[in-house]
């Protein structure tokens, strides 16, 4: 078990590094105090071949430049608020708008955007690094000053342990995910991995991608990933409900009701044998499934982004939920922290 750091570049006249996390698995995990960004993870198959399993870029400057949040950490609110309107008791506040009419993942320089200040954490058992961020009120409209650690640890059962924590000076809403985009094969398409998602019910949205404000049972639909099922399956089956962008951009209510012993998610790549499970203690978890990569952005090589490249799995609250008082609530009061624990596991399963 180990943590290395390197210079990855410079941005703003200031020095970023790369941390590398390994354990003796062959798993390694790099992260850059630059938007908390998850740049690489490193896994093995079966026939112990080595495949990075995250879409990522060669150089600083393409994360910088980059506007679909690959690896980052987003905030302070994780998906959309519809027209960046946020009420707080009697007071409302404007948050920009990035999108039309929408504010998306902390508005326009989000979190994603940062510098983080960075501590390495060396510990026998998982080595990580814990990152800080000190949000000023006002930042992209939202109310408080709000200090937040975000902190990624390896541990030697392959388990990459991402936790988060925020405290504020007035009342606001936090909601904070990882945006890395996943493809256990390391390469192609992910339409034909295996997915099962714990949750009964999903939050379904307008053509603004906005939730309505219902539940609706996944039962009997294409949105039903309670059993172990192939992705594209699921794409080609009929459905009056609008798919957005061909494909997956739904937040689903997980079953697993915050108990971060049970799985929320889990996914298979059967050729190579890797899988991933995904344990959190939030409500809602968004499965997108890389709709709207069209191969503008070029990644590691020179290779495009091209649509279902990957998927994102983002633990959060639910899209949208200060505008909806029945979903699980965001806010954040003074003399409180926010918590937030989310775990990606990684192992080989035998055919």
């Amino acid at each position: 078990m180990a943590i290395v750091s390197e210079e990855f570049g410079k941005f703003k006249d200031r020095t970023i590094h790369l941390y590398t996390m390994s354990n003796t698995a062959g798993v390694k995990v790099s992260v850059t105090n630059y938007g908390g960004i998850m740049t690489s993870v490193k896994v093995p198959d079966r026939d112990g071949q080595i495949a990075d399993v995250v879409l990522g870029y060669d150089t600083l400057q393409e994360y910088t430049e980059d506007s679909i949040y690959i690896g980052s950490v987003v905030g302070r609110y994780a998906n959309r608020i519809k027209g960046g309107m946020l009420k707080l008791g009697q007071s409302t506040y404007q948050l920009s708008c990035n999108r039309p009419g929408i504010h998306l993942h902390g508005g326009n320089q989000g979190f994603n955007k940062k510098i983080w200040e960075p501590q390495v954490i060396q510990n026998e058992g998982a080595p990580g690094l814990r990152l800080f961020l000190d949000s000023p009120d006002g930042d992209e409209g939202y109310p408080g000053n709000l200090r937040t650690r975000v902190s990624y640890a390896l541990t030697e059962d392959s388990s990459l342990i991402i936790e988060y924590e925020a405290e504020t000076d007035k009342p606001t809403v936090a909601n904070l995910t990882q945006h890395s985009y996943f493809n256990l094969a390391g390469q192609g398409d992910i339409t034909n991995h295996l997915i099962q998602i714990n949750g009964s019910e999903y939050t379904p949205v307008g053509p603004d991608l906005i939730p309505t404000g219902e539940l609706a049972e996944v039962q009997g639909s294409p949105f039903d990933f309670r059993r172990l099922r192939r992705i594209s399956e699921a794409m080609a089956e009929e459905d009056k409900r609008k798919k957005a962008g061909d494909g997956f951009d739904h937040n689903y209510v997980l079953d697993t009701r915050g108990d971060i012993k049970k799985i929320a998610a889990y996914l298979y790549h059967e050729k190579s044998g890797r899988i991933m499970a995904v344990y959190t203690t939030k409500p809602g978890m968004q499965f997108y499934s890389g709709n709207y990569l069209d191969g503008r952005w070029k990644g590691r090589g020179g290779v495009g982004f091209f649509k279902h490249a990957a998927l994102c799995l983002e633990t959060q609250y639910y899209p949208d939920s200060p505008n909806h008082p029945l979903f699980p609530s965001p806010l954040l009061l003074p003399g409180d922290i926010y918590r937030h624990t989310t775990i990606y596991r990684f192992g080989l399963r035998s055919k």
